[in-house]
């Protein structure tokens, strides 16, 4: 069995890539034993703060993100981190050579009722001098990523990780307490009958959106001409990991409830690792009118809406922006 290191050194990554990566890899660990362990290690419910997002905070938020700060600011590699979770971003280790920034708990609405979360991560090199609590350093496209990856927890641990070498599946295995290949340059069908979206929000969407989404739900007599399944976990690792396993398309559009919010989802931390990802398995990623890794972002906690997936399905969905 093949363990994530030895892949690593396959695909040519330094050792100081490969030790960030590993460090990361043991604060995933950690919440997944955590995860797995539910109330009884008191990690349900919610805090009683909001973070910089201002959402309310879920306990294991909290957790995971001190879990995950703590052990990168412990890799010499590692000149500075920013998370969802944190105000700013903040400092590791000056002569540190990469970035790390991460959402440590994607989904954790479904905490609660057991359903599946994960946790989202992007690495950049650092460029030029600067201390890593320097927000700067870290406005960088999502071209510049050198690594991307997020961890799924379900009924197993899934790491989902692409150095820019291919889209690679490993699964954690708790005898040894290893990640280990279980599926290799991953590629995503490039067309689909599946759409994942919250229809709870369809009035508030863009004409485009809103009539992509109208034209699935006629399905065969409309003017896709075929028969859409729709779905939606309200996570996006769990979105975006069904959709590399079978295809697919996730929408988080622009809404009109908040007019100066670009979009939902973050930049930084969910859309240019997610985009990252799906591009190296044959898939699409957009706002709908632009790429999103082409972003230059201006700063750390920017939005975006995401459209991506299967790469037909994702190119009519930017139609019919262009045309609408």
């Amino acid at each position: 069995m093949l363990r994530v290191d030895e892949i690593l050194r396959r695909d040519g990554a330094s050792d100081e890539l490969r030790s960030v990566i590993n460090h990361i890899l043991v604060g995933c660990k950690e919440i997944a034993h955590k995860l797995s362990q539910g109330e009884l290690a008191g990690i349900l419910g919610s805090t009683e703060t909001e973070n910089v997002q201002g959402e309310t905070q879920k306990k294991l938020d909290v957790i995971s993100n001190d879990v995950l700060k703590h052990i990168l600011k412990q890799d010499p590699n590692v000149r500075g981190i920013a998370s969802e979770e944190e105000d700013n971003t903040v400092a590791a280790n000056d002569d540190g050579k990469y970035l790390v920034t991460f959402d440590p708990l994607d989904g954790s609405s479904n905490i609660d009722v057991n359903l599946s979360v994960g946790t989202i991560f992007s690495i950049l090199e650092a460029q030029g001098e600067g201390s890593g609590d320097n927000m700067e350093l870290f406005l960088q496209s999502g071209r510049n990523q050198v690594a991307a990856g997020y961890v799924l927890y379900g009924p197993s641990a899934i790491l989902v990780l692409t150095t820019g070498k291919g889209v690679n599946f490993f699964t954690l295995d708790r005898h040894i307490g290893e990640f280990v290949l279980t599926k290799e340059k991953v590629c995503i069908p490039e067309d689909t009958k599946e759409f994942a979206i919250n229809m709870s929000n369809q009035r508030f969407w863009e004409k485009p959106m809103q009539d992509y989404i109208s034209h699935c739900l006629q399905g065969e007599e409309g003017p896709l001409g075929k028969r859409y399944n729709m779905r939606w976990v309200a996570s996006m690792v769990a979105e975006v990991h069904r959709i590399l396993v079978r295809g697919g398309i996730f929408m988080y559009p622009w809404d009109s409830r908040d007019p100066g919010k670009a979009g939902k989802l973050r930049l930084m931390y969910e859309g240019n690792p997610m985009s990252f990802i799906v591009e190296q398995a044959c898939g699409r990623s957009t706002t709908g009118r632009e790429d999103i890794m082409d972003i230059q972002p201006t700063e750390i906690h920017q939005r975006v809406p995401v459209v991506l997936g299967s790469k037909n399905e994702v190119e009519t969905v930017m139609r019919y922006h262009q045309e609408g």
